[in-house]
């Protein structure tokens, strides 16, 4: 151990070893699926020592070891949890919203009769669902749009933000003033700097936990539009393109995805086609098209 290395770990207030940082690394792989760098050193200690301080443990290994072999599921969401970056915006990536907009009309012409369903696959603290509601609600303008939109994300903790729909009043400060009027209310007295979204905007969103590593997802019906954003860059490629195979066979022929300005699915998946500005949607011939829909009876 290099003299800087040893000093470091003496300041530690936890004995971290890199032993303790490879079996966390395996843990959070295999449990959901997140690919850690060893650039993530840091923020692991960081993280899963707040842990440590609230079960009153005195080393990285007690932890893991209890962790492993009590099976504690609510302890294993806290630790998920806590490796879980959220990062997100309201109207984050705003060029994919007119696109949203455009197509939720077409689909309307197209499908009068039925409900548009959208899934924002990973939630984080709701900016993401509610921008999408927004959208909805302008596109057909009214505050109950026809549309249903099923939230999910693997951390409870920004779900529990998400479904209350209260935020900071500079998370939106950004935003066009009318548009703040329509949907948000403003927080008085001891509730004075928050907005609230309106209650209209919370009842069109279902907000569910999903591990996207799970074996099986909760939907029986596909969807119109599956929002999937900035969520792959966590994944090795083997995970995405399991992930990327089981979003297909929830698409319909004119479904589209969207994925987040640094991700490419066409390097792990051969049943989509790029239609601009990260939107994909499904191939609609040859050998891979075919292939899609015979897994989809099977299942």
């Amino acid at each position: 151990m290099s003299a800087l290395k040893k000093q470091e770990q003496e300041e530690r207030e936890f004995l971290f070893t890199r032993d303790d940082f490879v079996r966390i690394k395996s843990l959070i792989y295999r449990h959901a699926g997140i690919s850690l760098s060893d650039a993530k050193t840091d923020m692991v200690y960081s993280r899963i020592g707040r842990r440590l301080r609230a079960l009153d443990m005195l080393s990285f290994k007690q932890y893991l070891d209890t962790l492993e072999n009590n099976n504690n599921a609510d302890e294993w969401q806290a630790f998920t949890n806590a490796l879980t970056t959220n990062l997100t915006s309201f109207f984050r990536e705003e060029h994919h919203f007119p696109i949203l907009a455009e197509h939720l009309s077409k689909l309307a012409a197209r499908k009068p009769a039925k409900p548009i369903r959208i899934w924002c696959s990973a939630a984080s603290t709701g900016e993401e669902p509610y921008s999408i509601a927004i959208t909805a609600c302008e596109a057909f303008n009214t505050l109950k749009p026809p549309v249903e939109i099923i939230a999910t994300d693997i951390d409870t903790n920004v779900l529990a933000t998400a479904a209350a729909g209260v935020y900071p009043l500079d998370r939106i400060k950004k935003m066009d003033d009318a548009r703040v009027r329509k949907f948000f209310e403003r927080g008085t007295g001891k509730h004075d700097g928050l907005v609230r979204m309106k209650k209209a905007l919370r009842e069109l969103i279902h907000f569910h936990q999903l591990n996207l590593l799970d074996t099986q997802w909760p939907f029986h019906d596909g969807f119109d539009v599956i929002f999937c954003r900035n969520v792959m860059i966590y994944f090795d490629k083997p995970t995405q393109g399991k992930i990327i195979d089981k979003f297909v066979t929830l698409m319909h022929e004119d479904s589209l995805l969207l994925a987040g300005h640094s991700e490419n699915f066409l390097y792990v998946s051969d049943h989509l086609q790029l239609l601009g500005k990260t939107v994909y949607k499904l191939k609609t011939s040859g050998a891979a098209r075919s292939s899609l829909f015979t897994h989809r009876k099977s299942t």
